[in-house]
């Protein structure tokens, strides 16, 4: 009797497992399919877990593009005759232009912050006029620095380190890419608006958009394609300003078109002294924050280029941007942090706030264990796509070995990070980068690589000590929850 019960009984349990399981998938599927398509959503109610899911797919997709433009180029120019000299200067030249990134970046947290918090205020109008005040700011400030890094190109790569021979052969790359950095500013900038108000889908596109154009143009550019002669490690820097120009391109059409939540009137572009120094409040200490941490990085980079040479100096450069690779999804993922913490303290929901910063890093810690994973496995697959130079993999995969052991507090210390520039707190973070990089991460490099004569490998031991310790001071600060009372 017992075996007939069974027997009737057991076909239905496995009818009703298959169709909670293909419920689960389609609900999955369904999730996926609206965080890419992108919505004017309310992330102040509702499932904390959905919320994160729906923001950061978007967000890590966006920061995947990104890093994106680093491989492409690395991989055609890595290619190219005495590629050791392009690599080099490519990798020089980003270490510069992170301080330019700093200043989009700042703008950026502040923009998202305040559009963040307008948007939980139910306020989308205070919203828009926020991120046109935070667009004027960066573009005039900009301006000047591109016309700075076009004359001194040249005198700029020496000064990081680079050979004479580099930096005769890189300054027409240099110049290009700051020229062009004002598009650099404005792709990072108008993407901290949309994924302040929620709409991180059209950030995501506009990446992919910018990425696509790179891919197709890197390859005529460099290497050349009927009329078209080649300009080889010039052309890797035109193919990238186009491929951003794009982008930017696809960002304004959508601000301007009023289909979003945020919709531009052209009296918004009239500068407001009170907004821009609100928002200059925020984005000053942000603006530190990152040029602490970028100086920190072209230290690193100059201290590695002399210690360890040409070959030293393009395998960090090659491991350093497959790190990047790697860490700037989980990046994304953290930006929805940010988004989530300034929408629900505008809305007043302040536990809830603080639950979406725990969700957020919970996720990270998953994804950035995986990567940790899959970098040791195939961490010199990785390398060899990008460089022919044997010398070169031999120190990138050396490098890549030791700095990718902090991953997970890498990730930790972004989540933490993007909760404090989320609410409006920038100080905060400002002072943990000044303290974890220059009063600990620089000192112990300097101590190892050149004291104890462990070259470029101390500069590499360095690098996730300091990110651990500074996740570390992160959390404590958090936990005081002194971020909860900023006011925007």
């Amino acid at each position: 009797m017992l075996t007939t019960v069974y027997c009737i009984h057991f076909p239905l349990f496995m009818s009703n497992q298959q169709t909670a399981s293909t419920g689960k998938l389609s609900q999955i599927l369904n999730l996926l399919k609206q965080a890419l398509k992108g919505e004017d959503l309310d992330f102040t109610q509702g499932s904390i877990r959905k919320a994160v899911l729906l923001l950061a797919i978007p967000m890590m997709l966006e920061m995947a593009m990104e890093s994106v433009f680093a491989l492409v180029d690395l991989y055609f120019v890595g290619h190219l005759h005495n590629s050791s000299h392009a690599i080099q200067t490519v990798g020089l030249t980003e270490s510069v232009l992170t301080i330019i990134y700093s200043l989009a970046i700042g703008m950026s947290m502040a923009a998202t912050a305040v559009v963040a918090r307008r948007i939980g205020e139910k306020n989308p109008e205070a919203a828009a006029k926020a991120g046109v005040q935070a667009i004027i700011v960066a573009v005039a400030v900009n301006v000047v620095i591109s016309i700075l890094g076009v004359i001194y190109a040249s005198d700029i790569l020496l000064l990081m380190g680079a050979s004479a021979e580099t930096a005769v052969q890189g300054t027409p790359f240099a110049r290009i890419m700051m020229g062009g950095s004002v598009i650099i500013v404005l792709l990072f900038l108008i993407n901290g608006i949309f994924r302040g108000a929620g709409n991180a889908a059209i950030a995501m596109k506009s990446l992919w958009i910018a990425n696509i154009a790179n891919i197709i143009l890197c390859p005529v550019l460099i290497n050349g394609f009927g009329p078209i002669p080649a300009f080889g490690l010039t052309g890797a820097a035109i193919a990238t300003t186009i491929g951003r120009g794009i982008g930017v391109c696809y960002q304004v059409y959508h601000l301007v078109s009023g289909k979003s939540l945020l919709k531009l009137h052209l009296s918004y572009f009239k500068p407001h002294f009170e907004q821009i120094k609100a928002l200059l409040k925020i984005a000053t200490p942000g603006i530190f924050q990152f040029i602490i941490a970028s100086c920190s990085w072209i230290f690193l980079a100059q201290l590695v280029a002399t210690t360890g040479g040409d070959h030293g100096s393009a395998g960090y450069q090659t491991a350093l941007r497959l790190m990047m690779f790697f860490m700037l999804p989980a990046w994304g993922m953290s930006n929805a942090a940010a988004t989530l913490v300034g929408q629900n303290l505008g809305a007043k929901s302040l536990d809830r706030a603080e639950q979406s910063v725990m969700k957020t890093a919970k996720y990270i810690v998953i994804y950035m264990i995986a990567v940790m994973a899959f970098t040791f496995i195939g961490g010199y697959y990785f390398i060899s796509f990008f460089t022919n130079d044997k010398l070169v993999q031999e120190v990138a995969l050396h490098a890549l070995q030791i700095m990718s052991l902090g991953y997970i507090f890498y990730g930790i210390g972004m989540v933490l990070i993007s909760t404090f520039n989320g609410a409006g707190d920038t100080w905060t973070p400002t002072w943990v980068n000044l303290f974890g990089f220059w009063l600990f991460q620089i000192p112990l490099a300097f101590l190892l690589a050149k004291h104890f004569e462990m070259g470029p490998t101390g500069v590499f031991i360095a690098i996730p000590v300091a990110e651990t310790g500074i996740a570390i001071a992160g959390y404590i600060l958090f936990k005081k929850g002194k971020w909860k009372t900023i006011k925007v």
